[in-house]
């Protein structure tokens, strides 16, 4: 009979570059790994596959069934929301309604629905991570969707630190403020850049395995700037 993982782990945008690093790194830890994304990983032990849909209410109550016929009554230690994406554009761009739109969906949305499952799901003391970026700490009049959307996700981990967010005894929110992540997509469209100022996906992993097991973990409502400098990553909080 196979050996039941102790540990569990939900990845939110398991398939992308950075939640496939986070499947695969949980996973060589021996822990259980699900995927939430809309196309599966088949490194996960299980997966949600989210069904795209134009109404939140739709997409957010087909996950959390989803989630919660997985899960039953299993509890898990942690729960990495790793969804998102970039589009650029300023409030002039004939793009701004359609990006902005889309950005709203891969941040914000995943951003709520991992919240509520971790109300549901999380064991006391779990984490909760969320996926913000260093670039809406200020403007971002070139890409405003994504800066506004990115600024909810920053208020959302701190409202979650509040008294009565609705999070289990002791979890902790915690959100990352990357500038450039070293992906595969990346390194495609962004060829003559400076690699060295990336941060290596294998980074985060471990820093969400290290915050998993109650190493190193920040206070809950952090918001921890990533900045990689000639190959070298520093996670400080940002000030608030």
């Amino acid at each position: 009979m196979a050996a039941v993982a102790e540990h569990r782990v939900i990845v939110y945008g398991g398939r992308g570059a950075l939640g496939s690093a986070c499947v695969h790194y949980f996973k060589t830890k021996g822990w259980w790994v699900a995927s939430i994304d809309i196309v599966a990983n088949e490194e996960a032990d299980a997966n949600i596959l989210v069904k795209l849909s134009e109404s939140f209410t739709e997409q957010a109550g087909q996950v959390t069934a989803d989630v919660a016929q997985l899960l039953g009554e299993q509890k898990v230690d942690a729960i990495l929301c790793v969804a998102g994406g970039w589009a650029g554009g300023s409030c002039s761009s004939k793009d701004l309604y359609k990006n902005s739109d889309m950005m709203w969906k891969q941040s914000v949305w995943t951003s709520t629905i991992s919240s509520h499952l971790a109300s549901q799901h999380l064991k006391a003391g779990g984490l909760l991570t969320l996926s913000g970026a260093k670039a809406s700490l200020g403007s971002t009049p070139g890409m405003v969707g994504y800066g506004m959307a990115k600024a909810a996700v920053h208020q959302l981990c701190k409202s979650l630190a509040g008294e009565n967010s609705g999070l289990p005894s002791g979890a902790v929110a915690v959100t990352i403020l990357p500038v450039t992540l070293d992906t595969p997509m990346n390194r495609k469209f962004m060829p003559d850049a400076d690699f060295g100022s990336w941060t290596p996906l294998e980074y985060i992993a471990e820093m969400f395995y290290s915050w998993a097991t109650g190493s190193n973990r920040p206070a809950s409502g952090s918001l921890i700037q990533l900045v990689t400098t000639g190959g070298k990553t520093e996670a400080t909080p940002a000030a608030q």
